[in-house]
């Protein structure tokens, strides 16, 4: 029996875990995530009769490993397509039309947490949530890995230990790890190195449609307040005719300093600048909102890879869109199925 190890349910964990578990018949996973879901910053929530994509916002048709797992491997009943255009806007709110290649823009009717979900379910892994793991011990002599929780619980001897995290995160549970320490500590000096930008996204529903030629707008020269506006309308089955759901994601600067300050005053000013940059003063008045904060967003550049290799020979590998070096939904679950095939081939 193989046992294998994964820390967070990241869509990358997800596809190294379904990776792995269709070629090795004996593979024992276990999956320990800190939080109560599923699929990482692919993450969604329900309110009011609407589901919503509240950190990243579809699957990109950019790579075919990834197309062929969606539209052949995974049951396609539920995957939607987004089909209105992403438009641009730049620092002073002027928007342009069309900024889309011919890709398709995929999630669930039950939103992009189905990714993981679906992955999961193909396998026998056993996901504990709300576990959140602290401490990492390397046992030479077996040569196997043991983690121990916020609560003291012991976990393992697992044979192979995957990391799936942002990488500020690996690195600070990696920082303690015992193990071999020349190995660790050159690990965790190029997990730092890892540039990531904090995104702090607002939610907010009207009870009116809006008539606009576009699914999303993206600010070209990342010098406006707003980063990314998109319409959760757009996607099949996520929201209720006749109504409105935007998902406005503020830039760096903007979310860096405010992330925690007074959750009505950010949510307030996204109004008025989406009521500006839309041109529509009824955005001022959301009949209800959410938020979320994400400090490791994005990746802005992945990871020097000698160090990755090297700490997999001792059955530590790192997986995610950071590794892949794209924060995009398709690069990190390409990056799984890559690392679960490098499990095997190792093994």
């Amino acid at each position: 029996m193989t046992r294998i190890g994964i820390v967070g349910a990241g869509v990358a964990a997800a596809a190294a875990a379904y990776t792995i578990e269709e070629t090795v018949e004996e593979a024992k996973v276990t999956v320990l995530e800190k939080s109560g879901g599923l699929c990482g910053r692919a993450a969604t929530r329900r309110r009011d009769g609407a589901v919503y994509d509240y950190g990243a916002n579809y699957v990109k048709s950019a790579d075919e490993r990834v197309v062929e797992l969606l539209t052949e491997t995974l049951e396609t009943d539920g995957l939607v397509d987004v089909t209105e255009p992403v438009w641009t806007f730049d620092s002073a709110g002027t928007v342009s039309g069309g900024r889309d290649a011919d890709e398709h823009k995929w999630t669930y009717r039950e939103g992009l947490t189905g990714i993981a979900k679906r992955l999961f379910s193909r396998t026998d892994a056993t996901v504990h949530r709300e576990t959140r793991v602290e401490t990492i011990r390397r046992e030479p002599a077996a040569e196997t890995w043991r983690l121990t929780d916020a609560d003291s619980n012991q976990w393992g001897p697992f044979d192979v230990l995957l990391l799936n995290p942002p990488a500020p995160q690996t690195a600070d549970l990696l920082r303690s790890a015992e193990w071999d320490r020349d190995v660790r500590d050159a690990l965790v000096d190029a997990i730092d190195a890892v540039p990531y930008r904090t995104i702090w996204a607002g939610v907010f529903h009207y009870p009116f449609e809006l008539d606009l030629p576009y699914y999303a707008l993206v600010n070209t020269d990342k010098d406006h307040e707003i980063g990314w506006l998109s319409r959760e309308e757009c996607k099949p089955g996520h929201v209720p005719d006749g109504e409105s759901l935007l998902i406005v994601q503020a830039n760096h600067e903007w979310s860096v300093e405010r992330f925690e300050s007074d959750l009505e005053q950010n949510l307030d000013e996204l109004a008025s600048m989406i009521a500006d940059l839309l041109e529509d003063d009824r955005l001022t008045d959301p009949d209800w909102t959410d938020h979320q904060g994400w400090r490791y967003a994005l990746p802005d550049d992945g990871v020097e890879t000698d160090a990755l290799r090297r700490a997999e020979s001792a059955g530590l590998y790192c997986l995610g869109d950071w590794v892949a070096g794209e924060g995009r939904v398709h690069a990190a679950l390409r990056n799984g199925l890559e690392v679960g095939e490098r499990v095997i081939a190792d093994r």
